[in-house]
């Protein structure tokens, strides 16, 4: 997953196991600080990808087992040394925010792919790791599940990325549906519109669903927070397709009520 699906489910930080929240947290914090660099604040583009530049370089100082300059990296570092992470993944984070700041439009659902690969699934793989649960099987399952959690993201916030001139969803599919960039930004939600939308969360729904079996795989409070995280995913989907698709005016969020409902459908083997 992404660093915004932390933020869309929180249980993570409250199921996680006391020892492993610091190693998690060291994680987060530099994921959301290259993940802000991309996003936020008034800097060009240029200045943003000497920024990302930058972070790399604190990478490549971790891997010639250097000291990291800054305290962000020397952070980190104690985490990536204690549980043997590998740097790769943090690489590829950096590779998909520097994307961020070039790329605005998909030309395919392959490349979107591709996007996903390094912009959602290195958290999942590194959280794996951590969990010493990283078995090849183990990570296409997550992979899976973060890909899925991208996509959802993507599709809950259609709206919110056109305004910072985005568009996650393929451009072919667009064309085949007859969805154009000014429907988008006009917010018209017609039959083709929602056939567009309907497609992506079907396709969204059957990845998560691939890689649900993780939650059962993973023991203990971890097995249940991936099950939740992975209702979540689901209980998202259904809130678009409840508002037939309208992310425009009605974005879906999770509220009380559907905590309660991914409780329950966290139990063991409820997918």
């Amino acid at each position: 997953m992404s660093v915004d699906h932390y933020e869309n489910f929180p249980v993570a930080s409250i199921l996680m196991p006391r020892r492993l929240r610091k190693p998690v947290a060291a994680i987060y914090h530099f994921a959301r600080a290259a993940d802000d660099i991309a996003d936020e604040g008034d800097l060009s583009d240029t200045q943003r990808l000497q920024q990302l530049d930058a972070f790399r370089h604190e990478l490549d100082r971790i891997a010639g087992e250097e000291t990291p300059l800054t305290p962000l990296f020397q952070n980190l570092v104690l985490t990536i040394r204690q549980y043997a992470l590998p740097l790769q993944p943090h690489y590829d984070l950096l590779d998909a925010f520097s994307q961020d700041v070039v790329t605005k439009r998909y030309d395919n659902y392959a490349d979107l792919l591709d996007y996903c690969r390094r912009s959602a699934n290195p958290v999942g793989r590194l959280l794996l790791h951590l969990y010493e649960e990283a078995t090849a099987v183990n990570l296409a399952y997550s992979d899976a599940i973060c890909t899925s959690l991208q996509l959802i993201n993507f599709w809950q916030d259609v709206d919110k990325d056109y305004a910072i001139h985005r568009i996650y969803l393929p451009l072919d599919e667009m064309a085949q549906y007859g969805v154009t960039e000014t429907q988008i930004a006009q917010k018209i939600c017609d039959k083709n519109w929602q056939k567009l939308m309907k497609f992506q969360v079907d396709r969204a729904r059957t990845l998560m669903l691939q890689g649900a079996p993780l939650g059962s795989i993973l023991t203990g409070r971890i097995g249940l927070e991936m099950r939740m995280i992975i209702a979540g995913g689901l209980r998202i989907l259904d809130k678009i397709e409840a508002v037939n698709y309208d992310i425009f005016r009605r974005r879906p969020v999770l509220r009380p009520l559907d905590w309660v409902i991914m409780l329950v459908k966290s139990a063991p083997h409820s997918y």
